[in-house]
C-alpha cells in the first residue's frame, strides 16, 4: 500500500503533509504535490494533516486513478522536504471540484 495525492491538492498545495513525512517522499509541482509510491512507507501520518483531504491510501477506489499520476510526476518534479506557504487561493479552492481538468499544471515547483 502507498498513499497518493488527488486533485483536491490542486491550487491549494498545503504542505503540512511534507512537514510530518519521515521519508521525504513528496514532490512539488507548480500547483500541487505528489507522493512517490515507491518511497512512501505507508505510515499514514500525512493523511490527517491535509486540510483539503487530498491524500488517500491507494486501497480506496478513488485513489487508483491517481497512483500512476503520482508516480509519473514524482519522477519529474523536485523533492520538497520543508513546509512552505500554501498557494494564495488555497482556502477558496479547497471545496472546488473538477480541478484536474481545469487547473492542473505539469510544470515543476521550486522544491526545497
Amino acid at each position: 500500500m502507498t498513499y497518493v495525492v488527488t486533485e483536491a491538492c490542486i491550487k491549494c498545495k498545503y504542505t503540512d503533509c511534507v512537514e510530518v513525512c519521515p521519508v521525504d517522499c513528496f514532490y512539488e509541482g507548480a500547483n500541487m504535490l505528489v507522493i512517490h509510491p515507491d518511497e512512501c512507507i505507508d505510515c499514514g501520518v500525512c493523511e490527517p494533516e491535509c486540510p483539503p483531504e487530498a491524500i488517500l491510501p491507494d486501497t480506496e477506489s478513488e485513489a487508483e486513478k491517481w497512483l500512476e499520476m503520482n508516480r509519473e510526476y514524482s519522477e519529474q518534479w523536485p523533492n520538497i522536504t520543508r513546509k512552505i506557504d500554501a498557494l494564495p487561493e488555497a482556502d477558496a479552492m479547497q471545496a472546488e471540484k473538477g480541478k484536474f481538468d481545469r487547473f492542473f499544471s505539469p510544470k515543476p515547483g521550486e522544491g526545497t
